[in-house]
């Protein structure tokens, strides 16, 4: 039987203008700033992602909050930005872009031009006898067992790479005084080459940076046009491979980042718009345009980064503090964990096996999307992405594209509406999913829906082996935790992947579609100043810590006096990375305000032993301990969309259903008639007993055997497993 022969059955059908937009009815959002009617107005966060660009404008007024996809525009993002926001606006009732007093932007423009290697020539400045350390790095296979495996081609080719007579030692101390003729030579000769881009790292400038600012100087009088990265700037931290990796990178996207953001900042501007337009960072908070185009390395996860903020927002509120976020777009899925309603922070990861060192969201990614592209490999066994259908073609269902999907397998299986999606605005072609699959299901000498089923298997593996990753191999426990699934596919693979999982709790916020852009209406502006000084953790030390986070303070009080920020919306958190003496890897530990006192280094010290004790399952209280690197981010609070709790409008729960599905449940013995919910005439407590579908605009939730899911006062889906085996 084909995967159309058994369609939904709907009482309401979607609206005829086409909407792709979610009005919400309990206005349960609002500014926590006060204004008078007259000053208020729109604030707006738009998320480009892979196959969708998500746009969510917040009425200070009213309290409404009003959602909108459009299609990406991958050879372009920032068109789709500006149409959707037009049609946005004219969804809203007429508004004007000039009424907009906030703008946010989550974007993937520097990370896809990390993956695809469409960076800008660069050249590199360093010390002499350094410059194979880009390819050099840390000598280790990027695959234990695999001989054949390549390292990356580093982004600089090495007759690009130039090196310079000085020497700085360990302890700041020169002992070659840097060559200036030698730098003016090496900047001519770059530009020579066509370099756009200059990344300049030397061996010990995080303790003394001024020979890398003479660099810069000459630059500026050789190759004024340059776009110039220092590492003393980008990233004054220890371990030069790191640091030369993330400079080099920083340097490597700078003029594309750069260009992208000038070029929507300006277009922006001619539309009408009168703010100023801010970006989100990977430490999830978000800066000016202008600021973000001179540190492009710190935007490598702008895109997930605030989805995970207001998730951990929306998930305190409803009393669960503690969770796990679930990403599920069009290519990717990201995941991460959050303890005590705080995301977890890290300082570095690997993007296509180069280091990238910048505070940011402790963020797992896998090739898991919608639009992850099912095949079988040489030995005929179903694997799932990480290539991805994209926007364009996109899944076969979608009427361009011919591959079978995660999407295709949705439709073939009738969890996702075989018919249309988005409130009816993108038409669904369901024989075309079938198709698709079938091509797949032959080979195999399976049927669709067995075939259709197996994709669904095989991601959901994937994506619990993502979650894994930041749960159990940091010594948290999944089954501890909520897992709290947005994007517009992650409600629609929640239950199977909490079933992997364990977990016995799912969240679903009201908005899970648009939740990254919702997310940006959530966040603060954020800097991140850090410096390494390696020190004995001691009380003899007390005075070499408050030395150097008063310098750090120093430094964000002056970001906040560029940033203009006023000092009531200014606050500071400050952390330490701690080692034993000897190790070379460090962990990371809150440091409470306050000077610091020798008792203040004591609990730092059984705060490193607990976090060693989780992370490896022992700690050596014996041991001396090392302070190595000091952080501090500097907070400014902006107005945002704060939550507000509805009550019961007294509409019965089956009010909310518009029809039934035969949905293809394995669980079930094959295909079972599941009512249809339309999630915007859901009450708060009503209840709902699975198997069955819950649909909004921008996505679905599946509910299987047995689940229960309730609606809480925020909105939220909150559903139960009461399930004990797997499928």
């Amino acid at each position: 039987m084909t995967c159309d022969a058994r369609h939904v059955r709907l009482k309401n059908r979607p609206n005829g203008n086409g909407t792709s937009s979610t009005h919400f009815d309990p206005h349960h959002l609002h500014t926590s700033s006060k204004h008078s009617q007259e000053e208020m107005s729109l604030r707006i966060g738009v998320d480009t992602g892979g196959t969708f660009t998500d746009l969510c404008a917040f009425d200070e007024f009213n309290g409404q909050v009003h959602v909108r996809k459009v299609s990406s525009t991958p050879d372009d993002p920032g068109r789709a930005i500006i149409r959707g926001v037009h049609e946005l606006l004219e969804q809203i009732g007429g508004r004007t872009i000039d009424e907009i007093s906030y703008f946010a932007h989550g974007t993937t423009v520097g990370t896809n031009a990390l993956l695809t290697g469409q960076g800008v020539r660069t050249g590199l400045i360093t010390t002499k006898g350094f410059r194979d350390l880009l390819e050099l790095g840390r000598g280790r296979r990027p695959h234990m067992y695999d001989l054949q495996a390549d390292k990356s081609e580093p982004f600089i080719p090495r007759d690009l790479r130039l090196e310079v007579a000085e020497r700085v030692r360990h302890d700041g101390r020169v002992e070659i005084p840097l060559d200036l003729d030698e730098v003016r030579s090496a900047v001519r000769e770059l530009k020579s080459q066509g370099v756009e881009s200059i990344a300049v790292c030397l061996l010990y400038s995080y303790v003394r940076p001024e020979h890398e600012h003479e660099i810069g100087r000459i630059i500026s009088e050789e190759f004024p046009e340059a776009y110039v990265s220092l590492s003393s700037e980008v990233l004054p931290e220890f371990r030069e491979f790191e640091r030369l990796s993330t400079v080099v990178t920083n340097a490597y996207v700078g003029p594309v980042v750069a260009r992208y953001l000038a070029r929507l900042r300006r277009n922006l501007a001619d539309a009408g718009l009168k703010c100023l337009p801010h970006v989100t960072q990977s430490n999830g908070g978000i800066i000016p345009f202008p600021t973000a185009e001179e540190l492009p390395v710190r935007l490598v996860l702008s895109g997930p980064s605030t989805g995970v903020v207001g998730a951990a927002a929306i998930a305190s509120a409803a009393g669960s503090p503690d969770i796990i976020t679930f990403d599920m777009g069009g290519t990717s899925s990201d995941v991460s964990l959050v303890q005590n309603g705080t995301p977890k922070v890290t300082s570095s990861m690997e993007l296509d096996g180069r280091p990238i060192r910048s505070p940011m969201l402790d963020i797992h990614t896998v090739g898991a999307g919608g639009g992850s592209i099912a095949w079988t490999d040489s030995g005929n066994h179903l694997r799932v992405g990480p290539a991805s259908a994209g926007a364009y073609p996109g899944p076969a269902c979608y009427g361009n594209g011919q591959e079978a999907t995660v999407t295709d397998a949705n439709v073939v299986l009738q969890v996702l509406n075989p018919e249309y999606l988005l409130n009816g605005q993108l038409k669904i072609d369901a024989q075309a999913s079938h198709r698709a699959i079938k091509a797949l299901a032959d080979p195999l000498g399976l049927t669709v829906q067995e075939t259709a089923q197996g994709i669904i298997r095989v991601v959901t593996a994937n994506m619990a082996r993502a979650i894994r990753v930041i749960s159990v191999q940091r010594g948290y426990d999944p089954r501890d935790y909520v897992l709290v699934p947005f994007g517009g596919a992650g409600p629609l693979h929640a239950s199977r992947l909490a079933l992997e999982l364990g977990s016995s709790t799912i969240l679903v916020p009201e908005t899970p579609g648009a939740q990254s852009a919702l997310g940006l209406l959530m966040t603060d502006i954020r800097s991140d100043f850090m410096r390494t000084q390696i020190m004995l953790a001691s009380a003899a030390a007390t005075t070499d810590f408050n030395e150097v986070f008063n310098e750090l303070t120093d430094h964000a009080a002056d970001w906040f006096e560029e940033e203009g920020i006023e000092e009531h919306r200014r606050s500071l958190s400050r952390r330490v990375e701690m080692r034993y003496a000897g190790q070379n890897y460090e962990l990371a530990v809150d440091v409470p305000d306050g000077d610091i006192t020798s008792d203040a280094i004591s609990d730092l010290i059984r705060s490193f032993q607990s976090a060693h004790d989780r992370m490896y399952g022992y700690s050596a209280n014996e041991e001396v301990v090392e302070a190595v690197t000091f952080r501090v981010q500097a907070i400014a609070t902006v107005p945002r969309a704060d939550l507000r709790r509805s009550t019961f409008q007294g509409r019965a729960v089956e009010a909310a259903v518009v029809g039934t599905r035969e949905v293809y449940l394995p669980e079930e013995g094959g295909y079972t008639l599941c009512p249809v919910y339309d999630r915007s005439l859901l009450d708060v407590g009503h209840r709902i007993v699975g198997p069955a579908i819950v649909e909004q605009m921008d996505t679905t939730t599946l509910l299987l055997s047995s689940d229960v899911c309730v609606v809480d006062d925020l909105r939220n889906l909150v559903i139960e497993i009461r399930r004990s085996t797997s499928e």
